[in-house]
């Protein structure tokens, strides 16, 4: 596709020879690190617990989870060769497919929440996705900036519509042709679909899209209701199942929107973009 070729050509993006793993140039990761700033003051009154994790997670908290069941075709589980014939096997490990998973058993485990709940800040991890493709904006292997809101169901349901309005005036001012839209994850197989359509009717998930190689989402609010206070047993001081709800920013997306927008010398960027990014 031309625009990976000119990604490629300008030492923006290396070529590793499997599709959608790249390495990222010095003028790219630039970029990259100053949006995650840019992120990090933008959700400073937030008042956020930071956590870290690595980028591997625990099989049976994806099983646990539901992952397995909802999107087998994105897994990607780690192997090892085991035992005393050196035998390939499973380990107990995958790779992580989103920053927030490791977050809600780490919560519930601390006991239950206060009405107002917490907002996690897990940074940029990188996650794991298994979606070969030659598309510059499909990668397999990239940086998610997760935010993470546990609470009353009233509290993360506000959470979840401040932050699209708020995510969606941070990326207009770096020029973007920004728009907002309800989404839907990729579920699998004929029941996917029906899942995906009642995502959709609900808006429990919101997208803001930006041309790449036509538009894409690069930056996606996701309110879970129960489903992982449920699974995990997070609940409220005084009784009651609390609600959660993630906003990820994908980094990798976002630069290519902006090299997109604005062309590929970053130099010649209008001064604003260049302020706000502290390039």
């Amino acid at each position: 596709m031309p625009f990976l070729a000119d990604l490629f050509e300008h030492g923006l993006l290396v070529e590793t020879g499997v599709p959608g793993v790249y390495g990222h140039g010095r003028e790219f990761e630039r970029v990259r690190l100053g949006f995650d700033d840019l992120v990090t003051r933008a959700a400073a009154a937030d008042e956020p617990e930071r956590l870290r994790f690595p980028p591997v997670v625990p099989r049976r908290q994806l099983e646990r989870a539901g992952f397995f069941n909802s999107f087998p075709h994105l897994v990607g589980t780690v192997f090892a060769l085991q035992g005393d014939d050196l035998q390939e096997r499973a380990t107990e490990l995958a790779l992580l497919p989103a920053a927030c998973y490791p977050v809600y058993p780490s919560v519930a485990a601390r006991g239950p929440l206060t009405r107002d709940g917490l907002t996690i800040d897990t940074g940029p991890a990188y996650v794991f996705r298994h979606e070969p493709s030659d598309d510059p904006g499909r990668l397999q292997s990239f940086h998610m900036r997760e935010l993470v809101r546990l609470g009353a169901p009233e509290t993360v349901h506000s959470w979840q519509w401040s932050w699209r309005d708020r995510a969606l005036e941070l990326l207009r001012r770096l020029g973007l042709a920004a728009e907002a839209d309800v989404g839907a994850d990729p579920f699998f197989g004929r029941a996917g679909k029906i899942l995906a359509d009642s995502q959709r009717e609900q808006q429990l998930k919101f997208e803001i899209l930006a041309p790449i190689d036509g538009p894409t989402a690069i930056a996606s609010f996701n309110y879970h209701q129960e489903h992982f206070s449920s699974t995990y047993g997070i609940e409220l001081e005084g009784g009651g199942a609390a609600h959660t709800a993630c906003l990820g920013f994908g980094h990798e997306r976002i630069v290519l929107a902006l090299l997109r927008q604005h062309g590929l010398d970053i130099d010649d960027w209008p001064g604003e973009v260049r302020s706000e990014l502290a390039l």
